[in-house]
């Protein structure tokens, strides 16, 4: 049947997904609520000037004095940026390690379906939390800023969550290579969530040395809420290096995958 590992594994992930809609709902109306006290001041702004360019660069902290910059600086650079991209990181690290430990694929690779549509439906599936999460949290945000009179731009908002799809699924398909590198799903985690963070730590402290090349090697270098929310500025370009690695990740967690000995 077609895509029905896909329809499988999309189901599993409904549950989680609403409820990463909801807590980064709930972390957004928080912000919002404390954003015009902490906007209305200039002492917020001058602490964070004061602070090292790679603090700065770690936090998101580029401006504190508008309801955009405070959301694009600690909520999405740090939440949404960091902590959703390890959440899936995580998630795909399980999707064929997780299956090994518990030799559910040797069941599943018994029928007549070939290992690259097992992977690549697997990894697909990560598109439930993704979506559901990009239309859900917006749509939350911008009533909440109604509410709270201080209204965000509609299409600025829209075009960060669409531009940070394929920065997720980057973060999913570094997950995923975990999962073929590791044979037992904890290791094939913690690999990922510990690359993730180690990715993000490089791309902060480089900010301003001499090898600040090196932060192109994180996918954080490619998708920057502040120049959308703040400057209005859509890097077309770094989403479609961001789908460029997640396919050759896919890819070669592909051939990996077909080489592997399970069972």
């Amino acid at each position: 049947m077609t895509f029905e590992i896909l329809r499988y594994e999309a189901r599993h992930r409904v549950r989680g997904a609403l409820g990463v809609s909801a807590a980064f709902s709930l972390l957004g109306l928080v912000f919002l609520a404390l954003a015009p006290q902490i906007v209305a001041g200039s002492e917020v702004q001058s602490l964070a000037d004061a602070l090292p360019p790679q603090f700065r660069a770690a936090f998101g902290l580029e401006s504190l004095t508008s309801v955009e910059g405070l959301l694009a600086g600690e909520y999405y650079t740090l939440f949404w940026g960091l902590f959703f991209g390890i959440y899936l990181a995580y998630s795909a690290a399980e999707s064929v390690a997780g299956d090994v430990d518990t030799h559910r694929m040797e069941t599943l690779l018994a029928a007549p379906v070939p290992r690259s549509r097992v992977l690549v439906e697997k990894f697909l599936s990560l598109l439930v939390p993704v979506l559901v999460a990009s239309v859900v949290v917006p749509v939350v945000l911008v009533a909440g800023s109604w509410l709270v009179e201080e209204p965000v731009a509609v299409a600025d908002l829209a075009a960060l969550h669409l531009l940070s799809i394929p920065y997720l699924l980057c973060c999913g398909a570094i997950g995923l290579g975990c999962s073929v590198v590791f044979d037992r799903v904890e290791t094939a985690r913690n690999a990922a969530v510990g690359t993730l963070f180690g990715l993000y730590l490089l791309e902060s402290l480089v900010v301003g040395s001499d090898v600040s090349w090196l932060g192109t090697l994180a996918p954080m270098a490619y998708f920057d809420p502040n120049a959308i929310l703040v400057g209005g500025t859509y890097d077309l370009a770094g989403a479609l290096v961001l789908l460029g690695i997640t396919a050759a990740l896919v890819l070669a967690s592909r051939v990996r995958f077909e080489r592997m000995d399970i069972g």
